[in-house]
């Protein structure tokens, strides 16, 4: 599993635009999020999960795919996603500095209310743990065996920022909990869209391989427990919510 790799943050590239405004303060991200969360359609099969529309204002959820990061390239990912560590991008406190819309966004996720509304919908329990987030840009090849993410991940927020034809056919899988994990069905994954759950033993899911027409651009967060170990990957490395 992921969380016991020894993945690197992607420092910002040299290359970078200078620093410009967010396109919207923390606050209105913040309001943003938790609107989505508190409307969100909730399903119970084969294991709950949320369904959130307009996760985040549309000019920041425009912005972040605008980051000057370069898409990987990547061979075979083997299923899964620490096999190309070196690759990976995290909002860390690095990328916050250079970019601001990196930090107006950890500052919504990371505030209180955020953190109570997430709480109070889905009943995750995110005492003492921390804010990680990643920006996939994943590749025509890309594939995720079933996983369920089960361990020190608290919840996993998967906010689709997929602009491309066909946009809704490239969500996360979703297996049941059954010894050949049969496929069920994907995600909903229209631009601006999220995917939510608390892992458990059966939230098996994850990325059938088929064709990606373009880059599969997406933010995995998670809030992860005080066991985690790579603390350069986290948005407040020292600062639980």
């Amino acid at each position: 599993m992921n969380e016991h790799s020894a993945a690197a943050t992607a420092a910002a590239p040299n290359s970078a635009a200078p620093n410009s405004a967010a396109p919207n303060s923390a606050d209105e991200i913040r309001a943003s999020l938790i609107r989505a969360f508190r409307q969100s359609a909730r399903n119970t099969t084969p294991y709950t999960h949320w369904i959130l529309d307009d996760v985040m204002p549309l000019a920041t959820s425009r912005a972040i795919p605008a980051l000057p990061f370069p898409a990987p390239v990547i061979d075979d990912t083997g299923g899964k996603r620490d096999t190309h560590n070196s690759t990976r991008v995290f909002f860390s406190r690095e990328n916050q500095d250079a970019y601001p819309v990196c930090a107006a966004v950890s500052e919504a996720l990371q505030h209180p209310e955020t953190v109570a509304a997430i709480k109070e919908v889905t009943g995750a329990d995110l005492d003492g743990s921390s804010l990680r987030i990643e920006y996939a840009q994943d590749r025509d090849g890309f594939w995720l065996e079933p996983h369920t993410d089960i361990g020190p991940k608290r919840i996993t927020f998967l906010h689709y920022l997929i602009d491309l034809p066909g946009a809704e056919t490239l969500g996360t899988d979703i297996y049941e909990d059954d010894e050949a994990h049969s496929h069920f069905g994907a995600s909903p994954s229209a631009f601006n869209q999220a995917m939510v759950f608390v892992p458990a033993n059966n939230t098996w899911h994850g990325f059938e391989q088929r064709t990606i027409p373009g880059i599969r651009r997406s933010l995995i967060i998670n809030y992860v427990g005080p066991e985690w170990r790579n603390r350069q990957e986290l948005a407040f490395p020292d600062q639980p919510v």
